[in-house]
């Protein structure tokens, strides 16, 4: 004859159990669907990022608004961003700065690209294109104030 006792705590056992199953499985299902919606978000986040290197590549100087006014917004300086994505007068400064036997200062850059140099006024224009060409890793500015190109 079996223990009733005994019987009792098998069977509280087997229900304590059946108990703990169901809880892992549903903690399974949800690990499963947070996988499945982790390998969503994956294949999502590489194809935006494959689409924003794509826009990245194709680079073009694009117009902004500063002021209320329209701006030529200059590109930062990366591999794959040709010289031919700025403006055309960007594209002669740094010619300009390109064919100098060494660095120049921005009275010279002037000279070269037909700016009137005997007039500051002209000239500051000029000489805050050279200094945005240096931020945007294009030239390269040495502490005498003199510029060069990166390599």
């Amino acid at each position: 004859m079996l223990d009733p006792e005994l019987l009792e705590r098998i069977t509280a056992r087997r229900a304590e159990l059946d108990e703990l199953e169901e809880q892992l499985a549903r903690q399974l299902a949800q690990v499963r669907t947070e996988r499945d919606e982790l390998a969503v978000a994956e294949r999502v986040l590489e194809r935006v990022s494959g689409e924003i290197a794509d826009a990245r590549a194709s680079v073009a100087p694009s117009p902004g608004q500063v002021g209320g006014q329209a701006v030529m917004l200059i590109p930062h300086h990366a591999p794959g961003v040709a010289e031919t994505t700025l403006p055309p007068d960007y594209q002669r400064i740094i010619a300009a700065v390109r064919q100098a036997a060494g660095p120049v200062m921005a009275r010279e850059v002037g000279e070269v690209v037909g700016v009137d140099v005997s007039v500051k006024a002209k000239l500051e224009p000029l000489r805050s294109k050279l200094v945005r060409l240096v931020d945007r890793g294009w030239l390269r500015k040495l502490p005498d104030g003199r510029f060069t190109t990166r390599l």
